[in-house]
């Protein structure tokens, strides 16, 4: 019987957001994965069975983390407070994330998903589709209760907070706290009309 591995699948993505953080996608490779964690190439290829599958994994997990705890936050914070409230929350997860916020940052394009396996292009779709499901469903509860129309909602949840940290993290750094309060205040001056 052989020994356990020594990292999780996850560690390996942590390894390979890192890099990704601190080098764009060039950065991540099989190699710099195994470096970065200190084990041979053969272990992330046991876990990965090559570039495209760590890619895949590293956005789908990174995207599914965050927008499970968005709507989350949405579900438990209705209407035009919770606009406001999530939309700042935005801003201090890429605080608190910086790393995984350089990734959602980039796009999935930065991670070439027409290279990615069936299977992960098929769970991108999917999870896609869930997203645009789950948004419209939010943008039609807020619209029924506050009156605005799903641009305004859009503008306040989604835009105006990636637009708030987008400056921060294409310089590689992590949005102020003022950023958060500039990022509520706008939005609460949207959601009011």
């Amino acid at each position: 019987m052989g020994r356990p591995p020594a990292h999780s699948a996850d560690e390996f993505v942590d390894a390979a957001v890192r890099l990704f953080a601190s080098g764009g996608a060039r950065a991540v490779t099989m190699t710099s994965v195994a470096r970065e964690l200190g084990v041979h190439s053969g272990s992330v290829y046991y876990r990965f069975p090559d570039r495209p599958s760590l890619l895949s994994a590293m956005w789908l997990r990174t995207e599914r983390r965050f927008n499970d705890e968005l709507l989350r936050l949405v579900d438990e914070h209705p209407g035009a407070e919770g606009v406001v409230l999530v939309s700042g929350w935005i801003v201090d997860w890429c605080r608190d994330n910086v790393e995984q916020a350089a990734v959602l940052h980039a796009g999935v394009r930065a991670f070439s998903p027409h290279t990615w396996p069936q299977q992960a292009r098929t769970e991108l779709a999917e999870h896609s589709a869930a997203r645009d499901r789950q948004t419209a469903r939010v943008v039609r509860a807020v619209g029924a209760e506050t009156g605005r129309d799903a641009d305004e909602i859009l503008l306040a949840l989604i835009d105006l907070p990636i637009s708030v940290v987008s400056r921060y993290l294409a310089r590689g750094t992590a949005p102020p706290p003022s950023a958060t309060k500039l990022t509520r205040r706008i939005a609460k001056l949207i959601m009011a009309g």
